[in-house]
């Protein structure tokens, strides 16, 4: 069986997924959850199964401020108790799980473990979305969402699986470092004299086919939210030139081995045309995330089958660095978390 880390927020969805009157279906960590607005607005969040026959409830409807199953219409309120039986008495102890979401920076949260351990102060800062213009998009991986985050925290690949799109052939001998502080993991490239593409130019403001230099800085959070902060200025010019276009890469598993993947690209209103950009920018990476990364992850996921990176016997190189970080405080964290569960039951015995 798959482990995962449960006390932690993942990303549902943007805010923007979830419509007033319509149930929103999804699997996260293997289980499928149902997501809606109750009569104020609020983003709720149910387990997706009845509990009579097993049968989906995204099949159901909402009706007067709760969900009812579109199998035998029992109903349950916004907090998942059984508050309805067509067929008799309502039964007093029949509930279907609720979960904790929180609405923040345009995304909705959701965290999968103990309920009373969900800490709205553990979301990962991504306060740009909120005060920057951005483009949004979602894109559904069949891979781990372990691959995927070793794939951002690893810049180096871009020169080589994206080189007509977001690389270069400078990127390889750019400055690397992996450094962490708490259980935040950077990985930070800074590269020299590069010829970026057009396009990449567009987004960083750069003037098209003249060298420059970048800075690529990723921050990841457990488990499995990343930031990456672009800038470029001509080269030679100081960094304070140029610009931050702050980026949200947030991956939730769906399976172990399918991954639903968010990201958004933010512009500071100050820049010219910043709405314009963002929208653009959005557009023009989806190439590459889709038709580069995508495809190239999926067949690694291929060849990788049940087993653990971390145990196979492979080659490393500089630019793992951060991913291995992650996957150890990930690790670390999930035999944590057992750990708790073990002495929580022999207690409980």
């Amino acid at each position: 069986m798959v482990e995962y880390l449960r006390n932690a927020w993942y990303c549902a969805g943007w805010d923007s997924e979830i419509e007033p009157g319509k149930i929103l279906s999804r699997r996260y960590l293997d289980e499928p959850v149902v997501l809606f607005r109750d009569p104020s607005g609020t983003v709720k969040a149910l387990s997706g199964i009845c509990p009579h026959r097993m049968a989906p409830l995204s099949r159901g409807c909402l009706t007067d401020g709760a969900i009812q199953c579109g199998y035998h219409g029992l109903v349950f309120d916004m907090d998942g108790k059984c508050v309805k039986n067509p067929f008799g008495a309502t039964p007093k102890n029949v509930r279907v799980r609720s979960y904790p979401v929180v609405e923040r920076h345009r995304c909705v949260w959701i965290w999968m473990g103990d309920a009373e351990r969900a800490d709205a102060s553990l979301i990962p800062d991504y306060e740009f979305m909120d005060t920057h213009f951005s483009g949004r998009d979602y894109i559904h991986v069949n891979s781990s969402y372990l691959l995927e985050i070793d794939n951002l925290l690893d810049g180096s690949h871009i020169e080589f699986l994206h080189p007509t799109t977001l690389g270069s052939g400078q990127v390889s001998g750019g400055h690397y470092e992996a450094k962490q502080d708490g259980e935040t993991v950077w990985s930070n490239r800074f590269i020299t004299e590069e010829m970026v593409t057009e396009g990449m130019s567009k987004m960083l403001g750069t003037p098209v086919g003249k060298p420059v230099d970048r800075w690529i800085d990723i921050r990841w959070n457990a488990p499995a939210n990343v930031v990456i902060f672009p800038s470029a200025v001509p080269t030679g010019r100081p960094r304070s030139e140029g610009y931050d276009m702050p980026a949200a890469h947030l991956f939730t598993p769906e399976t172990a081995k399918t991954t639903h993947y968010w990201y958004a690209y933010a512009f500071p209103k100050s820049v010219p045309n910043a709405e314009k950009l963002a929208e653009e920018t959005i557009k023009y990476m989806r190439y590459p995330f889709e038709f580069e990364d995508k495809p190239m992850l999926e067949d690694q996921q291929t060849n990788i089958g049940d087993q653990d990176l971390l145990d196979m016997k492979l080659f490393w190189l500089p630019g793992d660095a951060a991913s291995s970080r992650a996957r150890n405080i990930l690790k670390a964290k999930m035999a944590e978390e057992r750990k708790e569960k073990s002495l929580t039951s022999v207690a409980s015995n």
